[in-house]
This record gives C-alpha cells, structure tokens and sequence, in this order.
C-alpha cells in the first residue's frame, strides 16, 4: 500500500477519536473521505461540518460507490472496536478490498519520517499533545495524531510539511507494534485490557517488544521504575535521568524545577494541573532536548499549553463552584486525577460522578477501583459503560458500590445526577469516565452556571 497513492478513503467507526485524526489528515490532503459509526456524536458533526460523510446505518447500500472498487486509490480502515459480524465490514471484505486496522495505517505513514510515538496505559495522551505543542509552538514544526482532542488547536491532528510526526501509540490489541519511532516514551504500564492481554505480563512484553522496535540510533524514554530498559529515565520528584523537583502551586498553578544530567530549568510553569501533568512534561521537556529546542521556548510552550479535551477539564470555575470533567477510566488515572484535585482544592466538599468503562476492566480492577473512590466525600456512581462488551454475570455497578468504603453513596442515572446538582448545587463537582458521561457536561454546566 503506496499511501501517497491514495485517493478515497472510508473508516469503520470513523467516530472514534483515533480513527477521526486519520479522516482528517486524509481530508487534509484532498481525498475523498467517508465513513461509518454506530451513533452520531459532537465529533461526527464535526467531520460531517468539515465536508466528511458519516452514516450511521449498517447498509451497505448506502456507502458511496466510490469507495467500493478495490483499487490502489482506495483505502478501507476499520478500528478492532467494531463487531465481526457488521455488515459493512463483510461486504468490504467480500469486495475484496484489503482492510487496514488503524495502526496499520499510522505506521504507513510514519515509516518514512521521524517518528515520535508515546506509548503507556496512562499519560500517553496528554504526553504526546504536550510534544506537539512544544514542537509547534516553538517553530520546529510536526505533525500530529493525538488520542484526544487539544484545547490550544481544537483537533486532533495537526498538520506540517515537515518530516517529523508526533503518535500517540496505543497498546490496545498491540496496535503500537506497527510503528518503528525515532523517539519512543512509554509513560506507565500498570495492568489494563487485561481483555486482551489475560495479565501483566503479557502486557509488558508488548511494551517491550514496542521499545525493541525503536531506530538503531534511536531514544528510549522510559518513566523511572518501569521494568524496561530506557536511554533516558524520567520521573516526577524521584532523582533519575530527568526528572522534576521542588513541585508546588502557586495561585492555583503548578510549578516545578527540571533537572538532568546537564543541568536544570527553575521555576518551569505547567498549564495544566497535578503532579501526574508534571511527570508528563518532564517525558516532553526530554524529548524536546533530544531535538535541540532551546530552553526558553521549551518553558514558553509548557506555559502555554492549555490541555487535551476531558483531560482536568474545567466546566465551570468561579469563587462560588468548581466543575471539573476527566476521562480517567483506571483506577491510577482515577487516584492522580483525585489527587491534584484535593491538591487544589482541599477545604470543598469533593461530588463525583462516575461511570465505569467496560464489564472487564470493573471486574479486574474493582478493588483498586473502590480504594479511590472512598477519598472522595459523595459518589454517584453510574451503570457501567459496556463499550465493545457483552455484559460479565455478576459483574455490575452494585457490585462496586458495596466495596466503596463511604457513607454517602449513591447508584445514579443520568436524570438523577442533573436533579442531585440541581438541588445541591455542589462546590466541587466532578464527572469522570470514558463511557457518555460527558454527555452530562452542558446540562450540568446550565444548571451551574443559572444563579
């Protein structure tokens, strides 16, 4: 596949975040873009507004015909997250069009220029999006698919006519083993779609055999106490390679010092929150220097940058309520998104609102899942977010709520939790979840923002 050949091209579950980036970057370069997903959301509406066509159908009678011929103009992409059994994937199929994972498509496109790829359970998203930006912002240029959507650009793909790319490389289904970076990060590697992988272990031959993939003259940066081998170990307070020092807040903002072996940057402002954001920037200020950007526009940058969508998110912020929306869906994410929290705000009385992602992921990690969410003061706790799956016998939301060592607890549904806001009017409020809680974040915010 000459992806420089390509003229039209359709993705299955076009409406994912990291199949979107590729519709895009496609579009950008003037194909013919279609595709196909289960619901419409505000990003489909946003493709379709961008001159992208989405159906939301399964019939195949109504995909372009000019996307059915199978020809070396035509790309077909699909995500693994799609069922086998969709009926336009099989018609494509039976065509015989050869279909693409996404993955595969982000390693065509990266083979030939300098690959940045950032892989981990956790951090990889707003890692890569601060590597971008340092990299934009600064002059040096890159192009970019992020697994989120930048606040500073209002995508998720950025454009460049250079010959450096910036991926986020997704572990899920080994995806990030078709890329061969220049630079690789691997930024956490605790125990998750253990769906796929069965355990820990076979998680971390992935990341390692990720990390093996790497140019021979290339970079490994690797957060400090994983068990794979870096050229450059990073940390946030632990003494290592690089690794952040002195963090503290200063007029609700976190600062940090950056130091490394050459030498250290004082004072260095983060625009996002949390020791967790901090330990991302030190991964990006490091690669940073791996490409010889100067200092001061390394701090400029990090200053300026103002996060990824559903990333400590701010709704609503005024001296009376604070609304925060995140995507956190494990339960580390989950602890470092609390913790910068309370961190920031530790006298308010802290409301959460969580949706558990996927039947396997709450089964395998419901211990660790309740430890978390017994820090928090009241919990409205939502039915699980199923995503790709059947549902697990005994495997539910009650289930986790009996395990939640708090007294105010609550099951919530969607009509509940806008009625609970409503009358409470909480201080601190948060909702957290990869499923559609954030389809809660306008109503919410209305009801907020109406005094």
């Amino acid at each position: 596949m000459n992806i420089d050949n390509i003229r039209q091209v359709y993705l299955i579950g076009i409406g994912g975040i990291g199949m979107s980036a590729l519709a895009r970057y496609f579009r950008h370069l003037g194909c013919l873009v279609g595709g196909y997903d289960k619901t419409e959301t505000a990003l489909t509406k946003q493709l379709v507004s961008e001159g992208i066509s989405v159906m939301y159908a399964d019939d195949f009678t109504l995909v372009d015909d000019s996307f059915k011929v199978p020809d070396e103009h035509t790309l077909i992409i699909y995500t693994p997250a799609v069922p086998a059994e969709l009926h336009i994937l099989n018609q494509f199929q039976q065509l015989g069009h050869t279909l693409f994972k996404r993955s595969q498509v982000l390693g065509l496109i990266s083979q030939n220029r300098f690959t940045i790829a950032v892989a981990g359970t956790h951090g990889k998203t707003t890692t890569s999006t601060l590597v971008a930006h340092i990299l934009t912002e600064s002059g040096y240029g890159c192009s970019a698919f992020l697994g989120g959507i930048s606040t500073n650009y209002g995508s998720n793909v950025l454009f460049s006519t250079g010959e450096v790319v910036v991926v986020e490389a997704d572990e899920y289904d080994r995806s990030f083993l078709t890329l061969y970076p220049d630079i690789a990060v691997v930024t956490s590697a605790d125990p998750d779609h253990l769906d796929i992988y069965g355990d820990k272990n076979h998680l971390h031959e992935s990341f390692a055999l990720f990390l093996k993939q790497l140019h021979k003259d290339g970079t490994s940066i690797v957060k400090e106490g994983l068990p794979f081998e870096g050229n450059i170990r990073y940390a946030a307070g632990t003494p290592t390679d690089a690794y952040a020092d002195r963090i503290h807040v200063k007029n609700g903002e976190f600062f940090f010092d950056y130091i490394w072996q050459g030498g250290q940057i004082t004072d260095v402002h983060i625009g996002v929150p949390g020791k967790h954001n901090v330990e991302n920037a030190v991964a990006a200020i490091a690669v940073a220097q791996q490409l010889q950007i100067p200092e001061a526009k390394i701090v400029k940058a990090l200053s300026s940058f103002s996060g990824v969508k559903r990333r400590f998110e701010y709704i609503v912020k005024t001296d009376n309520t604070i609304y925060i929306d995140d995507y956190a869906h494990h339960p580390e994410e989950l602890r470092a998104f609390l913790s910068a929290v309370r961190q920031l705000y530790p006298k308010r009385k802290l409301t959460a609102v969580f949706q558990p992602h996927l039947y396997s992921r709450t089964r395998d990690f419901a211990d660790g899942f309740a430890e978390v969410l017994s820090n928090v003061d009241t919990l409205l706790l939502m039915d699980i977010y199923p995503a790709r799956e059947l549902p697990i016998k005994g495997v539910d939301s009650r289930m986790l709520l009996e395990k939640i060592a708090l007294t105010d607890k609550h099951m919530a549904t969607p009509d509940s939790i806008t009625d609970y806001v409503r009358t409470h009017r909480p201080e601190l409020l948060v909702t957290v979840g990869a499923g559609d809680v954030d389809l809660l974040v306008e109503p919410l915010k209305a009801i907020l923002e109406d005094v």
